[in-house]
């Protein structure tokens, strides 16, 4: 799409798209060939919880695109699409959650339609050999354990709200961290029992915190959306990363990390 009066149409139909419903797209057909290939640097905003995937997807688009340089700027969401708002100086935006990116649609920050990529769910993270016995969410809020969740103004708080309505158990006042990272680090410091993150952060964290299933009845599928910034210094760079994550050696290394098929 040539830039102009085109971005404006294509930021109204992905709105209209967020709103509806989210919508899976294929790669462009020459995703993963690398002919005369794109050159130059970009920076990339993305979730916390996509911090490991995206770090090596980076690293193998620069191994496979000599004279490229992906830079990550990771945090919550919501806090980077408040950002990319502002004119940070992004040229790729990947959102753990639909309202996020339907933010920076609907203000025109981003260049024509958004993908989901990839999906993700929630976990309970618990110190290595689960001391305390926690087997669901109705044990994360007994006396004994300190729960730490996500702060509900960021995807994972969200999600981990409305999986603890799905399950029936009313929360007390609890802590809460900036981002899904930052609340794992809490139990893997010691400083928390338990915590309600994504299945990918549990993965990540190795052998520093342990994993407890919610059930698919409790549980919340987050969608992963990405998408170019109208304001990108580096449009042709900034795409073809995006096609790389949708491309099959980009969607098979997100499966090396936990992260669900778009």
């Amino acid at each position: 799409m040539k830039p102009g009066r085109g971005a404006a149409v294509g930021a109204s139909v992905a709105l209209s798209l967020w709103v509806v419903g989210l919508s899976v797209f294929a790669p462009s057909a020459g995703a993963e060939r690398h002919t005369a290939g794109p050159t130059g640097s970009i920076t990339v905003f993305a979730a916390s919880s996509l911090t490991d995937a995206f770090t090596k997807l980076g690293r193998d688009f620069e191994r496979a695109h000599p004279g490229t340089a992906i830079s990550f700027s990771f945090g919550a969401s919501s806090a980077l699409a408040t950002q990319v708002d502002d004119g940070a100086p992004a040229d790729v935006f990947a959102s753990a959650d639909a309202a996020s990116m339907a933010n920076v649609v609907r203000s025109g920050a981003i260049r024509g339609r958004p993908v989901v990529f990839a999906r993700n769910r929630l976990e309970i993270a618990v110190e290595p050999g689960n001391p305390l016995k926690i087997h669901s969410l109705h044990d994360t809020v007994k006396p004994e354990v300190t729960l730490v969740l996500c702060a509900s103004v960021v995807p994972c708080g969200r999600y981990a709200l409305e999986s603890y309505a799905k399950a029936g158990v009313r929360l007390p006042e609890v802590a809460t961290a900036e981002n899904a990272r930052a609340t794992l680090t809490r139990v893997a410091l010691g400083e928390a029992d338990a915590a309600v993150v994504y299945v990918t952060d549990v993965v990540a964290a190795k052998n520093e915190a342990d994993g407890v299933t919610i059930p698919a009845r409790e549980n919340v599928v987050a969608a992963y959306p990405i998408g170019v910034v109208k304001e990108t210094r580096n449009r042709a760079l900034a795409r073809a990363f995006v096609d790389s994550i949708m491309s099959s050696r980009g969607q098979r290394t997100l499966r090396q990390f936990a992260f669900l098929a778009p």
